[in-house]
């Protein structure tokens, strides 16, 4: 049995992740800033926001007081922080989070795109507000509607479809007037949606690479947003999105869990919408996935053990 700290378990990530850890016979303490059910967790604490200045020492607290062997961030405010301090977070602690640098690139969607077109990892043409003078200029540079988001922000939190029709255009260009560089502006992708579930292995670990493919069956906003359902697909139709999916994951350098953003474009190609650097709200759909890190951590492989 491993003692398990998971982190925003009031969300739908840390949720499904604490679930999946109790059903394996692991003991979990969950931690979020809101109450959430007993249920959720064998034991819960509620914390400060990932943004105050003691949250990493609040955490540390718990470690001690539960004898926690392996920590898991699911929430994106806070992984940044977190892997700046995984090496030295607490004695005999494992803690699950890539290394600081491809962190800090996947938390920050526009220096994701970057990093992915530099690489010739396919992504929809994007840019900053600030490139454009207007929003008629970027709709026409970039091809026509668009998705514009938060650079930073957890899951799709912010995120808007600006279009041309009648009755679009004149909310788009509302929209646009609030827009500064700390949004990212995309070409919109209108195909079908998927939600790549990634496991990439640490040096000498032993393990081998694992994606699972899940198609967006419904989404929130309809066109966009996060997904209602899912489910998983698979197979030689979507082998184009796993080694896509491959391919974005090994450009920004992660390992461990990663969970990949991907749409279709008009012709089919498909393309990375976004990379987050942690188990995704769907990994349950996929459970190679928490096998693969907890054989890792049986095996001293994970990168955050402090001494």
């Amino acid at each position: 049995m491993v003692r398990v700290l998971v982190t925003g378990v009031g969300g739908p990530a840390g949720f499904s992740l604490a679930r999946q850890l109790m059903d394996q016979g692991h003991w979990v303490l969950g931690v979020d800033m809101k109450r959430f059910p007993a249920s959720t967790a064998d034991a819960l604490s509620v914390v400060s926001p990932s943004s105050a200045p003691g949250y990493l020492w609040e955490l540390r607290g718990l470690v001690a007081a539960h004898g926690i062997d392996l920590v898991v961030p699911t929430v994106s405010d806070e992984l940044v922080m977190v892997a700046d301090a995984r090496d030295g977070f607490a004695p005999g602690l494992e803690v699950l989070i890539a290394d600081p640098e491809p962190v800090r690139i996947a938390n920050d969607k526009y220096l994701t795109m970057k990093c992915l077109a530099n690489a010739n990892v396919a992504v929809p043409d994007f840019a900053l507000p600030g490139d454009f003078s207007s929003i008629n200029e970027a709709m026409a540079r970039l091809g026509g509607s668009l998705v514009v988001k938060p650079r930073v922000s957890r899951g799709g939190r912010g995120v808007q479809l600006l279009e041309r029709t009648a009755d679009g255009a004149r909310k788009a260009a509302e929209a646009w007037s609030f827009l500064d560089d700390s949004w990212i502006v995309q070409r919109f992708a209108p195909g079908t949606e998927y939600a790549p579930v990634v496991f990439r292995p640490w040096q000498d670990s032993g393990q081998e690479e694992l994606v699972g493919v899940l198609e967006k069956v419904e989404l929130k906003q309809g066109r966009i947003g996060n997904a209602l359902s899912v489910k998983r697909v698979d197979g030689q139709e979507t082998a184009d999105v796993a080694g896509l999916a491959q391919e974005a994951s090994a450009a920004l350098g992660l390992v461990g869990p990663v969970d990949v953003d991907i749409r279709r474009m008009w012709d089919g190609t498909p393309v990375v919408l976004e990379v987050n650097a942690r188990f995704g709200a769907n990994s349950a759909y996929v459970p190679e996935l928490l096998e693969r890190v907890l054989r890792s951590f049986a095996r001293g492989t994970l990168p955050g053990r402090a001494v």
